[in-house]
């Protein structure tokens, strides 16, 4: 559970710090509401990293808490908890630190497909714990 309760709370600081950074921004670009949609335009990539985020990560929490409610998860699952927090911290990077959003680049492809499978592999072990 220990595993799970760290990884939540991971997920939380990447959707806190994100949705923070987009504040921020926002203050220094004095950009109320909207952004512009330039892929180049920093408000925007920052904006679009909180909401991939934020589309992702509650269901990732639910996934590793109630997998770890189920009793002690494998060891398989345990690290599957750590890797998919981490694809979610690669791919904000991926989506803050390069010039543009039009590109494919590989820390936003390692994070997504990270992501993907992960996730899937959290939804096979809920199946399995029960």
């Amino acid at each position: 559970m220990a595993t799970a309760m760290m990884c939540t709370g991971l997920l939380g600081l990447l959707v806190f710090g994100l949705g923070f950074a987009v504040s921020m921004t926002r203050a220094k670009t004095e950009t109320i509401i909207g952004t512009n949609s330039d892929p180049t335009d920093r408000l925007y990539k920052m904006v679009r990293a909180h909401g991939n985020a934020t589309e992702y990560a509650p269901i990732l929490a639910v996934l590793m808490v109630v997998v770890a409610m189920a009793g002690e998860p494998a060891t398989w699952v345990v690290w599957m908890m750590i890797a998919v927090t981490a694809f979610r911290y690669v791919h904000a990077a991926g989506m803050i630190a390069f010039p543009t959003l039009d590109k494919p680049n590989p820390l936003r492809f390692i994070g997504s497909v990270g992501t993907y499978v992960g996730g899937l592999a959290l939804c096979v072990a809920l199946f399995l714990a029960g």
